[in-house]
């Protein structure tokens, strides 16, 4: 199996799932004539982050997973989002940038070093290991805690909402 059908391939599947889940709550706060900063600073316990920072993870996660991949600079966001529009736009920046990696640029990459940098330590990895162990996890992670978010607010998703529809 190639890397890029284990790493683009599922981060760009899981970035479309999460548009869908969010689309989900965005109508539910329509329907039940909610603000949407209620749900988008929604959080499931006070020390954890709000909706909003969930999915800017998500995306920071699968940008800054297929950046360093295929050895290209992690795009930088600014963090800015206060709506549902601009969380879409954001997702749909970063689908637009790993649609842009070709499985070529991943040729060789399973043994390659990654190196993270987090809170000045430095974390070192193979680039399978760093898929496997560090990014897909923590997308999975906080793709699960926003979906978390709004089903615990009562917006009425299941396992296909998260999982995605047969492609």
């Amino acid at each position: 199996m190639h890397l890029y059908d284990v790493s683009i391939a599922p981060l760009i599947r899981n970035l479309e799932n999460l548009r869908h889940i969010l689309q989900q709550g965005e109508e539910y706060a329509a329907q039940k004539k909610v603000a949407p900063e209620i749900l988008l600073n929604s959080r499931l316990f006070v020390d954890m982050y709000p909706l909003t920072k969930q999915v800017q993870l998500v995306s920071d996660m699968s940008k800054g997973a297929g950046a360093r991949l295929a050895g290209l600079e992690i795009p930088q966001y600014a963090d800015d989002e206060t709506s549902f529009e601009m969380l879409y736009a954001r997702i749909d920046k970063t689908i637009e940038f790993l649609r842009q990696i070709q499985p070529a640029q991943l040729e060789g990459v399973a043994t390659k070093e990654v190196v993270l940098t987090i809170r000045k330590v430095d974390l070192t990895f193979s680039g399978l290991d760093y898929l496997e162990k560090w990014a897909m996890p923590n997308v999975y992670f906080h793709t699960t805690t926003a979906y978390n978010i709004l089903r615990h607010l009562g917006v009425p998703l299941g396992k296909t909402d998260y999982l995605g529809q047969k492609r």
